[in-house]
This record gives structure tokens, sequence and C-alpha cells, in this order.
């Protein structure tokens, strides 16, 4: 295969030579390494969002994807210190411990970074991570791409030699991605307050864990995504039910799954509330199916209409499968619907505490414009009503129209008036 060649005459030709193979066959893409001197297989996913990189790269839901950053200029404004913590001994500015993106492209990679909590670069954060990073590619041309055929295995080499491996491409969506990023232990968060909620894992965001704790004075239990809530070893005493984000296949959580069937069980029931791969979890253990997107739903400016008020909120979303609407139990409903496609983005139960999102509503990065979710979520906690009233997505689903007759008098050319009957 003949590589493609670039020529931004806008960036400087720093590092070595470097080569994005995809799994459609078409030619290696090529660039320069400004990450580390390896390389790394993965599933080629792009993000839309214009800023938010060091939330983006340590947000467990992108394990073992390579990440197309989709706006132009990267690196600007560097990484902010990993040492620094907060309260709870998390880091202030990440959304993990680690970086959990195989690799990473872009455009234009900013050599010189200028920010007041700006600590090192981009580049060298990734050197200290072993993940490799190219630049000088046609990301929209290359989102483009992944938009027309669906998301593709892909593998980032620098220094390519001229043999390819046989085994070129790896599906990290057939590993069990939440087990590798779950936390192993059981942890408590804001034992002082009083009102108590277990968080399943499997992959949570710390922004979550300071959301709950320090805005809702919630006492939050962080347990694994296998931990047994009907055994209950830690015999911990729990009022609501948190199913956090995370990577791959939901279908690869029997035991979350076995878990939440029994929560849905008890009576009276205890409210519980999913977000992102929660949001599957759920459904799965409701009865129903999930699916995986063409190319999944990721950045800061998904538009979601909210099937109570009929309102359309601007959300952060990072994943790749989706709950099946139509294999919804009767006893459940969609609660949110993404104006673009028209997939599922959260469901509810008719007459119990039961909801979900598909969205980030706490963000970090993005908006935090369905934050109120988590006002309803510890409103239920606390026995406070909520009420729940739902209009019908199907009045969203586009209408195709062919012929369009037009009848009226007037001028009808662009820039002059008409009158129309």
């Amino acid at each position: 295969m003949a590589a493609v060649s670039v020529d931004f005459d806008a960036l400087e030709s720093k590092g070595d030579i470097a080569h994005l193979y995809l799994a459609d066959g078409s030619a290696p893409i090529t660039g320069r390494s400004f990450g580390a001197n390896t390389s790394a297989k993965g599933e080629v996913v792009f993000n839309t969002g214009m800023v938010g990189y060091p939330e983006a790269l340590t947000d467990p839901s992108y394990r073992g994807q390579i990440l197309v950053l989709t706006f132009p200029l990267i690196g600007n404004y560097g990484v902010p210190d990993e040492g620094i913590k907060d309260a709870y001994g998390l880091p202030e500015y990440f959304e993990s411990n680690q970086i959990h993106i195989a690799g990473l492209v872009v455009s234009s990679y900013s050599w010189e970074h200028s920010h007041w909590a700006a600590h090192k670069s981009l580049a060298k954060w990734l050197k200290d991570n072993n993940i490799p990073g190219i630049y000088g590619v046609d990301t929209r041309a290359l989102t483009m791409k992944i938009r027309s055929i669906g998301a593709l295995l892909g593998n980032l080499v620098v220094n390519p030699s001229a043999s390819i491996e046989s085994d070129m491409f790896s599906d990290p969506n057939k590993r069990h991605l939440a087990k590798e990023v779950s936390t192993k232990e059981v942890k408590v968060y804001g034992e002082q307050n009083t009102t108590s909620v277990i968080a399943y894992d499997c992959g949570m965001k710390f922004n979550i864990i300071r959301y709950f704790v320090d805005t809702h004075k919630v006492k939050l239990t962080v347990v694994p995504f296998d931990y047994d809530l009907e055994a209950n070893p830690s015999n911990i005493q729990w009022d609501g039910l948190f199913l956090s984000n995370g990577p791959g296949d939901p279908s690869m959580c029997p035991e979350t799954i076995k878990s939440i069937q029994y929560a849905l069980k008890l009576e009276p029931p205890r409210p519980i509330f999913g977000i992102c791969l929660g949001n599957q979890l759920l459904a799965l253990a409701a009865g129903a199916k999930t699916y995986k997107l063409k190319y999944g739903n990721r950045g800061m400016n998904q538009p979601c209409i909210d099937l109570r008020t009929g309102r359309c909120y601007i959300t952060p979303q990072n994943h790749g499968f989706a709950v099946d609407t139509k294999s919804l139990p009767s006893e459940w409903k969609q609660l949110f619907m993404n104006a673009n496609d028209l997939t599922n983005e959260g469901i509810v139960h008719i007459n119990k505490p039961f909801f979900s999102v598909q969205f980030h509503p706490e963000a970090s990065g993005g908006p935090l414009d369905t934050a109120f979710l988590f006002d309803k979520f510890v409103g239920h906690v606390r026995k406070e009503t909520q009420p729940l009233v739902l209009q019908d997505g199907l009045s969203y689903m586009k209408k195709t129209y062919k012929k369009v007759l037009l009848v009226g008098s007037g001028g009808l050319s662009i820039g002059q008036a008409g009158e129309f009957d």
C-alpha cells in the first residue's frame, strides 16, 4: 500500500514519521509522531470537542481506542499537574489515574503551550505514559470516513518498517474493558454524609465522585463492577444505586446486570440512576436489548430531547453502544432521544424511581445543562416527590417528502418577495 503524503505548511516538521493503518485496506495515513516511540492497536473513534483533552484522555470510557480529535489545534494549553489532589486524594484535573486511550490523532500539534495551570506539554505527558501520538493528519477527512464506513480498527505505528504484521489489528470490544478499568476494592467517599448511595464502578470518572459528595452531600460507596449486591459481603447500608459510565460492550458485565436485577425487585423500591454504560446495563437488566452504533456519539455537543418537556439539551457523550428502544418492556419508556440520529438517550420506569441517561450530566469536560438529573436522583433517594410526564418520542420522527407544490403569487427567485396561499 502506498502511503498518503501530507503537506501542511503550518506544521513544524518535528518528530519521527508515523503511519495510521486502517482495517478497511486503504493506504496508510502518514504524519509525524509527537508522543511515545511505540505502536498502538485499537478502535479508531472521533471526538468533536474543542477543549478538554486532559479529561478525555483519562476518561476510562476511551479504553483501548485510538482517539481522533476533530478540533484542528491541539496542545496549546498543555497539561495540568497530576500531583495536585482534591480533598479525596483524587487528581484535581483528571478523570482517572492514567491515560486510557491507546493512541492520539490530531491535525495540528502546538509545540508551544501556555496556560496558568500547565505543568508539562501534551507531548511529554504522552511520552511519560507510553502513548503514541500522530499529527499532520486531516482529521476531518478521517472523521468523514468513519461516519461513512463506521468505526474502524486501526494501528498507529511510529517509524514503520516495510513489513506488515500478520496481527495488524485488534478489536478492544472483544476484551472485558469494564473489568480492566473498574476499582478492585470497595471505597467510601463522604463518610460524614447521611444519604448513602452505592456506585458501581465500570469505569467511573472522578468528577462523578466529586459531584455526588461535594454538590449533593452523599455518602458514596464505590464498588467493583462484579460486586454481588444480593450477598453484600461488605454489609453496605444503602438508600440508592448508581450505575457509572464505562467502556466496551455492556453484555460483558453479567455480574453487574445480575445485581441490578436484584435491586429492581426490591420492595419498597430503592432509586436507581445510571449514566452512559449504566443506561445500557439498566436496560439489559430490565429485559431490553443493546446494539453497537455505526460510529458512536462522542464529544460535547450532542443534542438530546427531554421527552418530559420537549426541551433539547446539549450534552457531552462518549459511547459506542446504545439501547434498542423498541425492545423496552411495557413498564419502561424512553426518557431522552438524540435529536441527530434519534437513538436512545435514556430510559425510565413508569411508576418506580428507576431511570438512566446515555450522556454525562456531570460533564467534565462539557456543558452542565443536564446536571439537574443528579438533583432528581438524590431527591428520589431522599424521598422527595418527583413528578413524571412523558411526551411521545414518535412525534420527533423525521418525515421525508419527495415533492412539494408551492401555490402563490409574486417573485419566487432569491431576493424577491412572494405571497403564498
